[in-house]
Order: C-alpha cells, then structure tokens, then sequence
C-alpha cells in the first residue's frame, strides 16, 4: 500500500467524493476487508457494500487482497490502494488554478494556485516514475517560525527572497545540454490553527 497516492482521472475524483466510498476506503486503509464486514461497520446490506466496492476497483482506489471459503461462498479481501488520495486539478483541467495568468507574490489566492500546480505537477511525477518503476527525485523542507512583528516578517522575506535567489543565480546552468530544469516553490503563510478537541466527560458516579 502506498502512502499517499494522486487521483487525476475525473470519474475517479467522483467515486473518491461519494460518502459512502470515502468511508469505505477509510475502512480499508485500516486493513483488508470483506463485503460482509464492511456492511456491518458502515451500517448498509452487502450487497449496496459490494456495488461501491467494484465502483473503486474499477479506478483503481481498491484492489483483490485475497480470497478465503466462508462456509459455501468465497468471500474477496479488498484493500485500499494507498492510506491516503490527493485529487488532482488535473481532475478540473477545464478550471484548474494558472499561476502565470498573474503573479503577485503577496498574494493569497496566487499561493493557492502555486500550491495547486505542485500538487498536479508532482502527481504526474508520481504516476509516471511508478509506472517506469523508478524513483524520483525531489526534496522539501517544512518548517515553523513565530514573528514578534510584521516588520520582521517583511524583513525575513526580503532575505528569504534575496538567498534564493542568489542560489538560482549560482546553481543555474541554462546552457547545459544534460541538465535538467527544476520548479522552486518557497511559501510563508500564517499557520492554521487547530481546534481543541473538547476533553471527555468524566465518569458518572453513582
């Protein structure tokens, strides 16, 4: 199973969206399953179960773990193709964001459609060096930083934006007949704040 995997195909990003497969596929990242025990966790008849199973199968989001004899039936283990999916904007080629249509780097709206174009570019990556069964080659750095003020914020843009720079400037070879280019994407934006989980009732005490 795959830790994370690329949905492109629209009919694919449909099945993935319906309720009831979401579930299912959640069920079976967990762990290979039945029709049969499925329809007693998620609450519906087998035979609905089996119908959204062959659905996620036929897009590839489940596939044939095993099989075992359950009295005179051969039940089919199902397994979830990856623990997690990523629709890409490729599912939305019509719509998808364009960062080139303008570029304004303080700019929200321009990060999203950024962050939208490295999520459909390294998709395809993704299926392609699976597909040739190699690896492929990427690096990120994730990482959290407070600012006591928004002068220091801008501050560390300017710097952020000034060494960057100055390493594309150093590292590009543009006349280089065996290299081979690559996309930097550098984003600061505030962190998004969890909401806490509200703590369990205590026991009730007679």
């Amino acid at each position: 199973m795959l830790d994370v995997t690329v949905i492109e195909d629209p009919e694919a990003a449909v099945a993935s969206l319906d309720p009831v497969r979401a579930r299912l596929l959640a069920e079976l990242a967990a762990g290979p399953a039945s029709a049969t025990m499925l329809a007693g966790r998620v609450g519906l008849p087998r035979q609905k179960v089996n119908y959204h199973l062959k659905t996620l199968e036929r897009h590839g989001l489940v596939e044939l773990d095993g099989e075992r004899r359950k009295g005179n039936v051969t039940e089919r283990l199902m397994r979830a193709t990856a623990a997690s999916y990523v629709i890409s904007p490729l599912a939305l080629a019509a719509v998808q964001p364009d960062p080139d249509r303008f570029r304004d780097q303080l700019s929200a709206r321009w990060l999203l459609a950024l962050g939208a174009r490295l999520v459909r570019d390294v998709g395809s990556l993704v299926t392609g060096a699976a597909r040739a069964h190699k690896r492929l080659a990427t690096y990120a750095l994730d990482g959290e930083v407070r600012f006591a003020s928004a002068a220091d914020r801008a501050a560390f843009v300017e710097e952020l934006t000034a060494g960057v720079s100055a390493l594309i400037r150093k590292y590009d070879a543009g006349d280089a007949r065996d290299g081979r280019d690559h996309r930097i994407v550098v984003a600061v934006h505030p962190t998004v704040r969890q909401e806490p989980r509200p703590l369990p009732a205590p026991d009730q005490q007679d």
